[in-house]
């Protein structure tokens, strides 16, 4: 069975990539069985007591169709896992890291042990390394000096690099340090040489505090991670621009806002963020995974006309005769989220690192987003970028939350909320969620059906 959608090379990648292989490593399925086997093995997760009354085989079905007509694509583990010994459907984690070497179960050489683990899986891995102390710093113990957090970066890099060489896929995992670390200039500039830290994306974690700092051009506090005291002053501005010059240099550092995504925690009761996965699609909690997958845009419009027939084309809303096809949209994000969701019962986590397991169902998060956008906007005549195209963008990402919440909704009715949901902002004794607002007006008539938050 053909995939029509796909082109000779795109096959050839999916193939390369994802396919079941044979004793001497030779790929055994086409892109049809890779989507059959994942379906199968997501929809199996329907055959426990959190199904809703749906047969596997229904939804098996379903999700085979939506994966086959490329309306909805998984993160590639679960493609490349599903059914495997691994069986590891998420493609990445986020490990705390406390600044001890080896006594509590979240110390460096432990964490290390872990992240190695998960990687054998082919699960990428983020860090926050903010709570080891700064380099210099007195230790107690041994009345020595702290190597500081980039030396322990540069040690798990290296472990990653030699696990690398052992075949599969690279290693892939992303260091963050908060803004007020003391290490923050060694870390800002610590890939600016060619070769070094290479299994790493780097990002600096920023605070509202340092932007007021650097708009003000006021001086700076680093603080000592472990008690939150004043450690020394920094020019902000100075600060700012060695970020901006090392991400102008080599592409990184990355910048994640800190503070603008604990607002938007939807479990604060639970933890503050601190990291995100390697490509920082999302961000996670303490042994948290991203259980991603993407909506294909470019599947999501419809021709309003028949080509070749005389009489027969109707002007489309936005031009071109062609429109958003909401209706498809809405099926696709409700199948896709109950997807995702199937996804955290039918992964075998590391059993080696029972947290892992712990966190997914304690939260249930799942990360629905996009791809083919310009695609899209190409067929329905709308110029990416202009005002138009960003007001499309919006109403398309509110449709899409919405009808992944109302999903989420109806699952949770049948299956039961995720276990942390008392005190989240969904707590249903005191709700703190609120409705989304757009970040740009909604004025354009893309045809969109009516949303009722």
């Amino acid at each position: 069975m053909k995939i029509t959608k796909l082109n000779k090379n795109a096959a050839a990648i999916m193939v390369n990539r994802y396919s079941l292989r044979d004793d001497e490593g030779h790929p055994v399925e086409s892109p049809a069985e890779i989507l059959m086997r994942t379906s199968r093995v997501v929809a199996e997760a329907e055959n426990n007591c959190r199904s809703g009354g749906s047969s596997s085989l229904e939804v098996r079905e379903k999700f085979f169709e939506m994966l086959y007509e490329m309306r909805f694509v998984p993160n590639g583990r679960t493609m490349a896992n599903a059914g495997t010994k691994y069986g590891q459907l998420a493609n990445c984690f986020v490990l705390p890291v406390d600044d001890d070497l080896g006594k509590g179960t979240d110390s460096i050489f432990s964490v290390l042990r872990k992240a190695i683990l998960t990687l054998q899986t082919g699960g990428g891995v983020g860090f926050s390394f903010g709570r080891i102390r700064p380099k210099d710093a007195t230790i107690a113990t041994t009345k020595g000096r702290a190597t500081g957090a980039v030396s322990f970066i540069k040690v798990y890099d290296t472990a990653f690099w030699v696990i690398g060489q052992g075949g599969g896929r690279r290693s892939a995992a992303m260091a963050v340090l908060p803004v007020w670390h003391p290490d923050i200039l060694e870390f800002v500039k610590c890939k600016s040489r060619e070769g070094s830290i290479t299994n790493f994306n780097i990002s600096v974690g920023i605070t509202d505090e340092f932007m007021k700092a650097v708009k003000n051009d006021d001086d700076f506090t680093l603080r000592h991670p472990e008690n939150g005291e004043m450690y020394r002053m920094t020019p902000a501005r100075e600060l700012f621009d060695e970020i901006v010059k090392n991400a102008y240099k080599n592409g990184e550092p990355g910048v994640l806002f800190l503070d603008t995504a604990n607002r938007e925690n939807p479990v604060p009761h639970l933890y503050r963020l601190e990291a995100t996965n390697p490509c920082a699609e999302q961000w996670l909690g303490p042994y948290e995974n991203c259980c991603l997958g993407s909506l294909n845009l470019r599947e999501h419009v419809k021709r309003l006309y028949t080509p070749g027939v005389k009489g027969s084309h109707t002007p489309g809303v936005l031009g071109k005769g062609y429109q958003v096809d909401w209706e498809k949209l809405a099926e696709t994000v409700t199948l896709a989220t109950r997807f995702l969701d199937n996804v955290v019962d039918a992964n075998k986590y590391v059993s080696a690192v029972p947290e892992l397991e712990e966190a997914a169902r304690r939260v249930r998060r799942i990360g629905l987003s996009v791809m083919g956008l310009s695609d899209m906007m190409y067929m329905t005549g709308v110029r990416y970028g202009s005002s138009k195209g960003q007001e499309l963008a919006s109403q398309i990402m509110e449709f899409i939350r919405y009808y992944s919440m109302v999903a989420s909704i109806d699952l949770a009715r049948v299956r039961g909320a995720f276990p942390g949901i008392n005190g989240s902002i969904y707590d249903p004794q005191d709700v703190k969620w609120s409705v989304p607002k757009p970040l740009v007006a909604h004025k354009t008539d893309f045809g969109r059906p009516p949303i009722d938050w």
